[in-house]
C-alpha cells in the first residue's frame, strides 16, 4: 500500500466539503476518483499535495508507511507527489526547458547549466512522446501536447505517485487515447497514477480501481482486477440513484424555420490571406436541436464566434434570418438584441468573471433587466439571480457566493442562466457538458430539451458523438471550414459521422494538389 487516506475531514466557511473520506491506493497502480460535481475530488487531492497544509483538515495522510504533516506543495512534490491541475501551470512565453526546470532549476553554483537542461529535456520528452525541440516556446503547442510536458515536468521531479485532475477534458480523441498509453506506459514502470475523470470509458479502459466519492464522502471502492468496471455501478454511486437512460426522453413539435445562416464566409484573424470558413449554410427550425459534429480544428467554434457577433476572423460576409427576417448580428450587442445567445466553451475564461458573485455573472448580459433609470436595482439584481439558481438548482448556499468557489457542473449552469436572463430566440451551445459529470450532464440535456420544447432554437457543438446522437433532432458535420453532410440524427452513427468527415477530407485532396502543382 503506497497511500492511505483516513478520516480525512475539510470544511470551508458554511461548507463541508470532505465528510471522514477514506482513500487507499497500492503502488504501481491506476486508481480512479470519481463522483458528481461538487463531491470532492479535486479538494482531496488538494489535501493530498499540501495545497490545504496540515492544520486545515483533519484526519491522517498515510505515504509510505509514515504519516505525513505537508506544510506546503513543495513538502509532497520532495516526497514524490506531483498533481497536475486541470488548468495546467505553464508558462506559455518560456520555452520547453525553461518550464520543465521552473522552480527546480539545473545549476551549479547558482548558474544554470542549460547544456544540461536541453540534454535532461530531450531524455524527457522522449519518455512521454513528444519529438519537439527543447527550445519551443509552450505557447505554440496544442493542449494535449500541453499535457505532455505537464507529465514531462513531473518526471523530472522524480515521481512516484502522480495526479492527474481531468486530464483529457479539453483533448480531442487522438491526444486521449495517446495520454491513456502513456499513463499504462508509467504504471509499467512502477509510476503509480490518481485519476480523475468523468469520462468513465476511459476509466473503464486504464484503471486497476475506482473509488467513488458522493456529497463530501467515499461510498465505494471498485475492484477492477477482474475486468473493466461496469459504468452503470459507477454511476449509481456517483449519483445514488439508477439512471436507466443517459439522456431525457423528448417528442420533439419541430415547427418552421427560425434561424438561418446563408453562403457564410470568414478569414483568419491571423492570416487574413485565407479563407477559413467557406460557404456556411445552416437552417435551425423552432424547437429543434441541430447538432455540430467534427474534428477539433474543424471550425464549429470559429463558426459559431464569427455569428455571434462576429467575434471571431476578418472579412465576415453572409447573412443571418430569424423568423424569416434578416438581421444585423455584427456586433455581440447587436446580436443579443437580435435574440442570439452563445454559451462558450471556456467558461471559465470567457464565460464567467470567476471573481464575482453568482448575482453578478447572471444579469451580466442583461443589464437593463435589473435596472431602473440606468442604476442596477440590487434587489431585483438578487430576485433575479435567486430565480435561476432555483429553476436550474445551482448548489450554492446562495447568490452571493463567489463563482470561483462552485464546481464545473454548477458554474456552467450560471453560464446558462446568464444566457437565458436575455430570452433569446436562438441558443449556441458549444461543448455544453465539457468536464462536468454524468449527473449533471443529464440535468443540461433536460434543459436543453425544455428550451427545444419552448420552440426555441438550439444548436449544439460537441466533440461527444454519442451526446450528439443521444440529444439531437439533426446533426451537420463540419471539416476543414465546411459543411461536408447534413442527416437526421436517427439515420446518423459514429461510423456515418467519420466517413463523412473522411470524404470530404479526401474530396479536396486532388484540388489542393493540383493546384500547388499549378
Amino acid at each position: 500500500m503506497l497511500l492511505e487516506m483516513r478520516h480525512i475531514r475539510k470544511t470551508f466557511p458554511g461548507v463541508v466539503a470532505l465528510d471522514r473520506v477514506e482513500l487507499a491506493v497500492d503502488a504501481g497502480q491506476i486508481h480512479a476518483l470519481v463522483g458528481e460535481n461538487g463531491a470532492g475530488k479535486s479538494t482531496l487531492m488538494k489535501v493530498l499535495s499540501g495545497v490545504y497544509p496540515h492544520g486545515e483538515y483533519e484526519g491522517d495522510i498515510v505515504y509510505d508507511g509514515q504519516v505525513q504533516r505537508f506544510g506546503g506543495i513543495h513538502d509532497s512534490e520532495r516526497a514524490g507527489i506531483i498533481i497536475i491541475h486541470q488548468e495546467l501551470a505553464l508558462v506559455p512565453m518560456l520555452s520547453i526547458a525553461e518550464n520543465l526546470f521552473l522552480g527546480n532549476e539545473v545549476a551549479h553554483r547558482g548558474v544554470i547549466d542549460w547544456t544540461e537542461a536541453h540534454r535532461r529535456t530531450r531524455e524527457l520528452l522522449a519518455k512521454v512522446g513528444l519529438r519537439v525541440s527543447p527550445e519551443t516556446p509552450v505557447g505554440e503547442l496544442g493542449i494535449g501536447q500541453q499535457q505532455l510536458v505537464e507529465i514531462a515536468k513531473a518526471l523530472a521531479k522524480r515521481v512516484r505517485l502522480l495526479i492527474l485532475d481531468e486530464p483529457t477534458a479539453s483533448l480531442n480523441e487522438n491526444d486521449s487515447a495517446a495520454l491513456l498509453e502513456l499513463l499504462m506506459a508509467l504504471r509499467s514502470q512502477g509510476i503509480t497514477c490518481i485519476l480523475i475523470s468523468h469520462k468513465l470509458n476511459e476509466i473503464a479502459r486504464v484503471a486497476d480501481a475506482v473509488t467513488v466519492l458522493r456529497d463530501g464522502s467515499s461510498v465505494q471502492t471498485l475492484d477492477c482486477s477482474a475486468g473493466p468496471v461496469d459504468e452503470d455501478a459507477v454511476i449509481r454511486a456517483m449519483v445514488g440513484r439508477p439512471m436507466a437512460d443517459r439522456y431525457p426522453p423528448r417528442s420533439p413539435a419541430i415547427g418552421e424555420v427560425g434561424f438561418e445562416v446563408r453562403d457564410w464566409q470568414a478569414h483568419h484573424p491571423q492570416r487574413p490571406e485565407r479563407p477559413f470558413l467557406q460557404q456556411l449554410n445552416l437552417q435551425v427550425r423552432r424547437g429543434e436541436v441541430v447538432g455540430i459534429a467534427g474534428l477539433m480544428g474543424a471550425g464549429r467554434t470559429e463558426f459559431a464566434m464569427s455569428v455571434f457577433g462576429r467575434s471571431w476572423g476578418q472579412r465576415v460576409t453572409g447573412t443571418v434570418r430569424i423568423d424569416g427576417h434578416e438581421v444585423d448580428v455584427s456586433t455581440v450587442g447587436k446580436a443579443i438584441a437580435q435574440g442570439l445567445a452563445y454559451v462558450t466553451e471556456d467558461r471559465k475564461g470567457a464565460g464567467l468573471v470567476l471573481d464575482e458573485s453568482i448575482r453578478f455573472n447572471t444579469s451580466l448580459a442583461h443589464l437593463k433587466g435589473v435596472s431602473s433609470a440606468g442604476v442596477i436595482d440590487p434587489l431585483q439584481d438578487t430576485a433575479v439571480a435567486e430565480r435561476f439558481r432555483r429553476a436550474l438548482r445551482i448548489r450554492t448556499p446562495d447568490v452571493l457566493q463567489k463563482t470561483l468557489n462552485l464546481s464545473g457542473g454548477n458554474q456552467q449552469k450560471v453560464v446558462l442562466a446568464k444566457w437565458l436572463f436575455t430570452e433569446p430566440k436562438v441558443l449556441i451551445l458549444d461543448e455544453p457538458t465539457r468536464g462536468i459529470d454524468v449527473g449533471a450532464k443529464y440535468e443540461i440535456y433536460a434543459l436543453i430539451a425544455e428550451l427545444a420544447a419552448q420552440g426555441r432554437c438550439v444548436i449544439v457543438i460537441s466533440s461527444e458523438m454519442p451526446e450528439l446522437l443521444g440529444i439531437t433532432d439533426r446533426v451537420y458535420v463540419m471539416n476543414e471550414g465546411r459543411f461536408v453532410a447534413e442527416m437526421p440524427t436517427a439515420e446518423a452513427t459514429q461510423e456515418r459521422i467519420m466517413a463523412a468527415i473522411v470524404r470530404g477530407h479526401a474530396a479536396r485532396v486532388p484540388a489542393a494538389t493540383t493546384e500547388s502543382t499549378a
